[in-house]
């Protein structure tokens, strides 16, 4: 992958010494404000919002929608709107002005959030913040509502320093944990809205804390529900076990026909043994990263990074079933999972959609009907990394982290906005950054931001915007 911008030279002495001094003074800024950033951040975090009304209350992310709208009013952006998105849910919208001639930068976050899951299994409540051993834990400190402070304290620390040079447009997303695509056809009805020269994704992390780190490449996802029925209504196992379909046996089956032997992802039609040529994720790192057990072994073929970067992962989300504390000894009638497939850029999201869809139906056993629902979709994203904003946002890296080069890694998620904005706005520039590393833990119990990377981040992110409408 490119790293050119990261290893420029810096201008002569005196260039140097003024940036040097510049940094310094950003960073002091954003240090002194970290405190209220914390206290801010507790606040959002406090609004339980998980974009599911079957789960929380719409209130909640209503709250959450509102406080951000307010925070943004107080900041002094214009034109600040709660956007009614077509999946029901709300983005929240603001413009702050910059100098006459300025380029235009969007910044991204999104305040909706993951459910909680095992709350047995968190060690603090999951929507009140806790600083424990130097981290601050609690569902969306990271993913994204830390994202959304990272972009607030940029600002105000360059309110503090001459100004922010150029033309800001806030969009603070309501559903991107659900894949429902409300923003992103929002934004196909209303392209004039988030025009942008460059657009900055504060939805990634940095590839090891410490590490400096843009994303350049994001799987796309499919998610799909599927169905499996065999008999008109439950049966006593004693009485017709043995001979009547049982329903989650038929579900398990056609699961287990999507992974090889080794645990390779296995789709019919579905290519899955491409390389990634970029930085690498040696196995020792990713195996502490990933907290996996002592003796277990992982899954899939080629390099860690050719599984997380470069090819297909299905994953059983969940499966609708009878728990085992109350069960009761019946043949099951109807059995249902939902399943998630992350594809690598170069695939197209529908296409694979279809031929997940045709795999299941192929693989159900015994003649078994099955039916599939897909319930959100997102196109994979591959960036430029040799564009001018790249070799400003290398110069901010490299001056937040005390001199470490960035870094251009992949991530295996999505984030399914980035395909629509590349799509509308051809010739902007798009990176990737945020504070979602390994230890945050995101999607899972105990999610926490480090605030360290927080304050980083934060001046990365001033320092590129200042560098940036230099380049301009």
């Amino acid at each position: 992958m490119a790293q050119d911008p990261a290893q420029r030279p810096a201008s002569g002495p005196d260039g140097q010494t003024a940036a040097t001094d510049a940094a310094e003074g950003v960073a002091a800024t954003v240090a002194a404000l970290l405190s209220r950033a914390r206290t801010e951040l507790a606040e959002l975090v406090r609004f339980q919002s998980v974009a599911d009304p079957e789960q929380f209350p719409v209130s909640e992310c209503e709250g959450a929608a509102g406080w951000i709208a307010d925070a943004l009013r107080a900041e002094g952006f214009t034109d600040v709107a709660g956007l009614a998105t077509p999946d029901g849910t709300t983005s929240v919208y603001g413009l702050l002005p910059g100098p006459v001639g300025a380029p235009t930068v969007l910044l991204y976050a999104h305040y909706d959030v993951q459910p909680p899951l095992d709350l047995a299994g968190w060690d603090s409540p999951p929507f009140e913040l806790t600083e424990r051993d130097g981290r601050w834990y609690g569902r969306g400190a990271a993913d994204c509502k830390g994202g959304f402070v990272m972009h607030l304290l940029a600002l105000r620390a360059l309110r503090e320093h001459g100004g922010v040079p150029v033309t800001v447009k806030m969009i603070v997303e309501g559903s991107e944990e659900q894949g429902t695509g409300g923003l992103e056809r929002y934004a196909e009805a209303h392209p004039e809205l988030l025009a942008a020269d460059t657009i900055v994704i504060g939805d990634a992390g940095n590839f090891q804390a410490g590490l400096p780190t843009v994303t350049s490449v994001l799987r796309g996802m499919t998610l799909v529900r599927v169905t499996v029925d065999t008999l008109a209504g439950n049966l006593h196992s004693g009485q017709f076990g043995g001979a009547a379909p049982d329903a989650l046996a038929a579900l398990i089956r056609v699961l287990d026909s999507l992974r090889a032997g080794d645990g390779s992802t296995t789709v019919d039609g579905l290519p899955a043994d491409a390389c990634w040529d970029g930085l690498q994720y040696p196995e020792e790192d990713f195996r502490r990263d990933a907290r996996v057990l002592d003796g277990v072994s992982l899954i899939g073929s080629g390099t860690v990074a050719d599984r997380l970067w470069a090819r297909p992962a299905v994953t059983v989300l969940g499966i609708d079933c009878p728990p085992v504390v109350g069960a009761t000894p019946s043949v099951q009638a109807t059995a249902r999972a939902l399943l998630s497939l992350r594809v690598p850029p170069g695939v197209d999201a529908t296409e694979a959609t279809a031929l997940l869809t045709a795999h299941l139906a192929a693989h159900v056993p015994w003649r078994a009907r099955v039916s599939t629902e897909q319930v959100g979709q997102g196109q994979p994203f591959s960036a430029d990394t040799s564009s001018p904003a790249y070799a400003a946002m290398a110069d901010a890296m490299r001056a937040a982290y005390d001199g470490q080069p960035m870094a251009v890694a992949g991530m295996g998620g999505s984030i399914p906005l980035c395909n629509t904005l590349a799509s509308l706005y051809p010739t902007a520039e798009i990176l990737l950054i945020g504070l979602s590393e390994p230890k945050a833990q995101i999607h899972a119990v105990n999610e926490s931001v480090c605030p360290d990377e927080l304050r980083r981040m934060a001046v990365t992110e001033a320092l590129f915007l200042r560098g940036y409408a230099r380049r301009a």
